[in-house]
């Protein structure tokens, strides 16, 4: 009675996604804390996709281990409904595909408008064992009563709602929010229809959604919604790009967004046009963005470069995906780190973000910005499709801040005259000594000052320069912006710490895991663990005295990621690599991100030592000793 997790499933292109977004919203305006998860295919239509929606009356910081209420749509656009089909009875796929994940107790609701008894032959021998409820309901048939199959979501939710003694009243006034006319009105009498259809039913099950009352104001977003938003309010006013999942929902976001705040969207011919667009917006004087998912950006690698040598303030999204290559372009995992940290050539620099929440996405772009434009380096914020794609409610009061829209380390035409200039009258746009390595630049149109930007190495006054004593002064004043910008960002709580101040044992990840971890160790600490847990976000420059102040504190530290090379803890161990005999591994590379559960048994196998318990088998543990 203290959560529900409702997962409703169909075919790609029969609304799921909007439909389990509606639902959720009215699950937040009665009171509830909302998490959702989504699962789809890299199909424009048909293949089987889900939309999870957990709802309790305290935060939620993950998904759920399970589910236990089920609408099966099944799937409107299958290619083959047949067993002998290649991909086999693709039809039936949103009910038979998700009964493994039901717990015990669970209600099932399906469309009896598209399954046939026959198609379900184990339904009840399964139900039985499982203590399932299983409700059939003619969905299409209610639908079609008011002329539009496609309202079946609609009739799902209404069964949904008499199932689990929801008010109807909030839902159809979400519904009024986005619907007028007829449409609404059709929608409003298949949703009374469904609802009627098992209202007056004897249910059998105890599920019922939990009552809950929100102390503030709540708003659900994405990570997309949180990062589009913390890059606007940080003044960005430029966006270029291509499509490519997950990163293309920030881009529209921007790109709806802009033109309002008097900013430019662009969409050109590939990610190596949209990251140079970018730089050159950039570089007249312009808060500007570009971004990408894996292979996009690679694509990428030669303007990072060129931003680097340059020294042109930029911000890159990374929106990782399963691969390599295409791999699995709508599955989440963390497996693009080492490429994000080391693209690109020569000795280069950069700042590495990896938020772990809605918070810190809205968060860590605005600090992207800032750190790209005091510095003048490029500031990559690395996410997944798991961040990007689930909703989730945050206060309102988290978004009350001030618009940061200056240039960082741009000098204004009136103190050009003061800055330092060459005998011949031409600026110093990279000067040798700055001790924090940041040499202030000038933008085109101001009166003095010096627009000269050359991928070669360059002289104090950007001309290109292979002297060796120049070329280790520029060098060497780069890589000081690495060191001033590791003292910056260690003021601003970019780590996030979880549990008891001292523990014996720790959980560290990094990015989307972060709540899951929370969770898990709320369990673990329940279960009289001692254990305490660290959400890194700040993957470049390393935050070293941070983490070696955590890892010395501890016996043994699982470092869970959903890569199968240990990514992540082979950059710990590369940056602070005495403790290797503290560390080992929970990887996850299926597809699908860790369940709490997943965490709990990989921590317990390896703490306590039992030879019969074991990682679960979506997972796999190793230790870091011998790497």
């Amino acid at each position: 009675m203290d959560e529900i997790i409702w997962r409703i499933a169909g075919g790609s292109g029969d609304g799921i996604d909007s439909t389990s977004q509606n639902f959720a919203k009215a699950l937040m305006r009665s009171g509830l804390h909302i998490f959702t998860h989504r699962h789809y295919p890299s199909r424009i239509r048909g293949g089987h996709t889900y939309v999870e929606v957990r709802a309790a009356p305290e935060p939620v910081r993950s998904r759920g281990d399970g589910y236990n209420v089920l609408l099966a749509l099944g799937d409107s656009f299958a290619r083959n409904p047949s067993e002998g089909a290649y991909y086999g009875d693709e039809e039936v796929k949103p009910l038979t595909e998700n009964l493994d994940d039901l717990r015990e107790g669970g209600v099932i609701v399906y469309d009896t408008g598209l399954f046939d008894e026959e198609d379900l032959p184990d339904l009840e021998t399964m139900a039985a064992e499982n203590d399932w409820h299983v409700y059939g309901v003619d969905l299409r048939g209610i639908a079609r009563e008011y002329g539009r199959e496609v309202m079946r979501n609609t009739a799902g939710v209404g069964v949904t709602a008499a199932l689990l003694e929801i008010d109807l009243a909030g839902i159809e006034e979400l519904m009024r929010d986005r619907m007028s006319g007829d449409i609404l009105e059709q929608n409003l009498q298949v949703l009374s229809d469904a609802h009627d259809a098992v209202a007056e039913e004897e249910f059998t099950h105890d599920l019922r959604v939990p009552e809950g009352e929100h102390d503030e104001q709540q708003v659900m977003l994405s990570g997309s919604n949180a990062i589009a938003y913390g890059a606007l309010d940080a003044g960005c006013r430029f966006i270029a790009g291509y499509p490519m999942t997950p990163w293309t929902d920030v881009f529209t976001i921007m790109s709806q967004t802009l033109p309002d705040t008097g900013g430019v969207a662009e969409q050109v011919e590939d990610e190596i046009a949209a990251a140079s667009l970018a730089i050159g917006a950039s570089h007249v004087g312009a808060k500007a963005m570009s971004g990408s998912s894996g292979g996009g950006f690679a694509l990428m690698s030669e303007p990072l470069g060129m931003a680097e040598m340059t020294e042109t303030p930029i911000v890159l999204l990374e929106a990782m995906r399963a691969g390599p290559s295409t791999g699995m372009p709508t599955k989440p995992e963390q497996a693009d780190l080492e490429h994000v940290l080391y693209t690109s050539q020569g000795d280069s620099n950069r700042v590495v973000l990896a938020p772990g929440d809605v918070r810190e996405a809205y968060d860590q772009a605005r600090v992207a910005f800032e750190v790209a434009y005091d510095y003048h380096i490029p500031s990559i914020l690395l996410y997944d499709q798991k961040l990007s794609g689930e909703n989730r409610t945050v206060p309102e009061t988290h978004f009350d801040r001030e618009p940061a829209p200056d240039l960082g380390a741009t000098l204004a035409e009136g103190d050009l005259a003061d800055a330092a200039h060459d005998a011949s009258g031409k600026f110093h746009r990279y000067r040798h000594d700055p001790e924090s390595g940041v040499s202030p630049r000038s933008v085109p149109g101001q009166s003095g000052g010096r627009f000269l930007a050359s991928g070669n190495e360059h002289n104090p006054s950007g001309h290109i320069s292979e002297d060796p004593e120049n070329r280790v002064a520029q060098v060497d004043r780069r890589l000081r912006k690495l060191e001033a910008i590791r003292e910056d960002l260690a003021d601003r709580d970019l780590q996030t710490y979880y549990g008891p101040e001292e523990a014996d044992h720790a959980v560290v990840t990094w990015g989307s895991q972060q709540g899951t971890v929370e969770e898990a160790v709320d369990r673990l600490l329940a279960e009289g663990y001692s254990v305490r847990a660290v959400g890194v976000s700040q993957m470049a420059p390393f935050p070293r005295e941070e983490m070696t102040a955590f890892l010395e504190g501890v016996e043994t530290a699982m470092v869970t990621e959903m890569n199968a090379t240990a990514q992540f803890r082979g950059h710990i161990q590369r940056e602070l690599g005495r403790f290797g005999d503290t560390m080992h591994s929970l990887l996850k590379y299926n597809g699908n991100p860790f369940e709490p559960a997943e965490l709990v048994e990989g921590f317990v196998a390896k703490v306590d030592g039992d030879e019969d318990v074991t990682a679960p088998g979506t997972t796999r543990t190793e230790p870091a000793v011998g790497d």
